[in-house]
């Protein structure tokens, strides 16, 4: 056994450990904390088109690596699917989401840097964490446009690379194909297992909250209060006269 296959066999428990203990206590001790420190206030017109590109690009990124990584490749064959075809759809999805991704960091990263407001609440941990993000994302468009090319390592990661992580979920963890995997997947791999640990100590955090009773609540009402009339009102309650 080498160290390379140690490595890969005992990295995601620790990392597993890590954003599990460090979101219990981030959420234990920094509720206020659990936030984006959103900053629209002070900016609007980049945020509109760059965050719903990172959000609704990340889904697409993150359906995929699901499809990918969990769906074996036993599984595709028996519905008739052919490997080639698996592949052909995964670049022409999975490429498109990368990339719609990629310009939605750049335009929030742009817009932190240009927006003096916005760049003085940007943290060191903001920094760091959109440094990682941004090398998960590039090292991932460059396996699924590397691996679309490169015929002798075409089938690489559903051979290996998926192999890996499900056997890491049945405790049965073969590092060593991780270890024979092609090298780009291997610093997909790292990068994206740093993400993972840096995970809960940053503002993506707030992805285990994600607002999903916003789509079943009641509609808010909003009233306009008309100052410079005598009928003044807060909601439908009218204000007291005084003396």
């Amino acid at each position: 056994m080498t160290l390379l296959q140690i490595f890969w066999d005992d990295a995601p428990y620790v990392v597993l450990a890590i954003a599990v203990v460090g979101t219990w206590w981030r959420y234990r001790y920094d509720k206020f904390g659990w936030t984006t420190r959103s900053s629209q206030i002070y900016e609007s017109r980049l945020l509109s088109i760059g965050s719903p590109l990172f959000h609704f690009g990340s889904l697409a990124v993150i359906m995929g690596h699901i499809s990918g990584l969990f769906i074996p490749e036993s599984w595709t064959r028996a519905i008739g699917m052919s490997d080639h075809l698996y592949h052909l759809q995964a670049l022409m999805l999975g490429a498109p989401a990368g990339f719609a991704t990629l310009l939605g960091i750049g335009l929030l990263i742009y817009r932190r840097r240009t927006s003096g407001p916005v760049r003085s609440s940007t943290t060191r941990n903001d920094k760091l964490m959109y440094v990682v993000l941004v090398c998960a994302l590039v090292a991932g468009l460059s396996c699924t446009l590397m691996g679309a090319t490169h015929f002798g390592e075409l089938h690489d990661y559903r051979q290996k690379v998926s192999v890996w992580f499900r056997s890491i979920w049945i405790l049965e963890p073969r590092g060593d194909l991780m270890a024979h995997a092609a090298a780009y997947y291997q610093i997909h791999v790292l990068i994206a297992l740093t993400l993972f640990a840096l995970w809960p100590f940053t503002r993506l955090v707030h992805a285990f909250s994600a607002p999903f009773a916003y789509v079943f609540r009641p509609y808010i009402v909003y009233r306009s209060r008309d100052v410079a009339g005598r009928n003044q009102l807060v909601g439908s309650t009218p204000r007291r006269r005084g003396w």
